[in-house]
């Protein structure tokens, strides 16, 4: 029996505001993304969750508060958001010691990353063109259903 696989597919995760999330959520990307059939681009998908929940973590969500992972498969892409409660607009900073290089490490993995609204706080988002693993074609602008949440683009 052959069966249709209705796109869009979605899969979220709430997660608590502490440190062994990072690696849980990385876990929960990567079933999604392998169950998914989405391997060729799974390295640089897990580096993004890391990077953007660590960012949410530490900068996004305040005590007492959690992060919601949230991945979105179409036809043309593969989606991850991270909505937090925090105040602020994120953005790529030059690195000092250890730290601010989430970012950079984002805009030089995904195609796509930007910056929400969210009452309360942010949705962070950066996006997989599906067009060079056989999934779709590279369209010039993001789909429609990034334009709510679409903010400062980086390529």
């Amino acid at each position: 029996m052959n069966e249709t696989i209705q796109l869009p597919l979605l899969r979220e995760r709430f997660c608590r505001r502490e440190r062994r999330s990072v690696p849980a959520v990385r876990e929960f990307a990567r079933e999604a993304v392998t169950d998914w059939g989405y391997g060729a681009r799974l390295d640089d998908v897990l580096l993004c969750v890391s990077e953007l929940a660590t960012n949410a973590l530490v900068h996004g969500v305040p005590p007492g508060r959690g992060y919601l992972v949230r991945l979105l498969l179409e036809e043309e892409w593969l989606r991850v958001e991270v909505h937090d409660s925090g105040g602020g607009e994120p953005a790529e900073r030059e690195p000092r010691g250890e730290s601010g290089r989430g970012l950079l490490i984002v805009g030089a993995s995904a195609d796509r990353w930007g910056v929400g609204e969210r009452d309360p706080g942010k949705v962070v988002w950066c996006a997989f063109a599906r067009g060079d693993c056989g999934g779709g074609s590279l369209p010039g602008t993001a789909p429609a259903v990034f334009g709510a949440l679409a903010g400062p683009v980086s390529t």
